[in-house]
């Protein structure tokens, strides 16, 4: 289980991610805790996870030394240790480049574990989120298992003119994805999990396409991997569970127009970027249909709920048209 955290204003949104896969029912064998070149934070969560069960540790020079501490995490959030090293939690330094990707990939490089799940730092995942991505690897061809994410909005509800076909905006799952289990080009990060060996056979994910803690929203880095992993694994089967669901938080910033045109044209340059390195028609195929069906249909929807006087139907029509 990875976690990539990079910031100490989510530290109850880490502690609470945390205690969310402390309490699944299948639990996972560990939980890497990485953090994004912010050497306080690392010593802090080191520091919260120190005692009997939890372990924490940094490449010398990244917060000017290393530190270990035993088998159990204690204090605020930890639960009780179980079999097999069930509930341990890993403290890691991002070994790469400062982003989401090398922070990953730092997790991955650490994991012992035959599927590595990752979750997002401001996201808590239901009971059995990781049984139901688990089940999907009865299949020997599957290669990666993703969920469903649904939205909290820090204002207590959806605002009436954002379009649930751009919720991927903030990270969830949208209007137009696939209903049940089904077969997908690609599965998205903060809610994804893939076969140890999918990695070695494809490498981690590119460091440069998505997010780095910089003021631009970018992302698109796990639609590259999927598309590198179909390619280096004959008969890859990737798939997306909606029972496999995990509750993203929306902050009140995210919730404005401004940051929807921004993060649309950040999916927009991630999506230059994927096309350069993989092609354009492995690239772009999913977002062709989701352009020339899913949109209009919202459009559409947006127009009709204006004209029967529905709360938000122009705006929404005119939000996916800006995005």
């Amino acid at each position: 289980m990875v976690i990539c955290a990079y910031t100490p204003d989510r530290w109850a949104d880490v502690l609470d991610a945390v205690a969310s896969v402390r309490a699944q029912s299948l639990p996972a064998h560990e939980t890497l805790l990485v953090v994004d070149h912010h050497p306080a934070l690392l010593r802090r969560l080191a520091r919260h996870f120190a005692g009997p069960g939890g372990d924490a540790e940094g490449p010398a020079g990244a917060d000017g030394g290393s530190t270990r501490t035993g088998d159990r995490a204690t204090g605020a959030g930890a639960g009780t240790a179980g079999a097999g090293g069930a509930g341990r939690v890993r403290v890691l330094a991002n070994a790469g480049p400062r982003g989401l990707s090398a922070g990953r990939n730092t997790g991955i490089a650490a994991a012992t574990g035959e599927v590595v799940a990752f979750l997002d730092d401001d996201a808590v995942a239901d009971p059995d989120w990781l049984r139901h991505l688990a089940g999907g690897y009865a299949d020997p061809a599957v290669q990666a298992v993703g969920g469903r994410t649904l939205p909290v909005w820090a204002s207590g509800r959806r605002p009436r003119w954002f379009p649930e076909e751009f919720d991927w905006a903030v990270g969830c799952a949208y209007r137009g994805l696939p209903a049940g289990r089904a077969r997908v080009r690609n599965v998205h990060g903060g809610n994804a999990s893939f076969r140890a060996t999918a990695f070695r056979a494809a490498g981690g994910f590119t460091t440069g396409i998505g997010r780095d803690g910089g003021r631009r929203p970018l992302g698109g880095e796990e639609t590259e991997l999927c598309i590198r992993l179909a390619r280096a694994v004959p008969g890859a089967v990737l798939l997306v569970d909606d029972r496999a669901v995990i509750h993203h938080k929306v902050p009140r910033e995210r919730e404005r127009f401004r940051y929807l045109l921004d993060r649309s044209y950040a999916e927009g340059l991630s999506k230059a970027l994927i096309a350069r390195s993989v092609g354009a028609g492995a690239g772009l195929a999913t977002e062709r249909g989701y352009t020339t069906r899913v949109l209009p249909a919202g459009v559409a929807r947006g127009v009709r709920d204006a004209l029967l006087g529905r709360p938000g139907g122009a705006g929404r029509a005119g939000a996916i048209l800006a995005g």
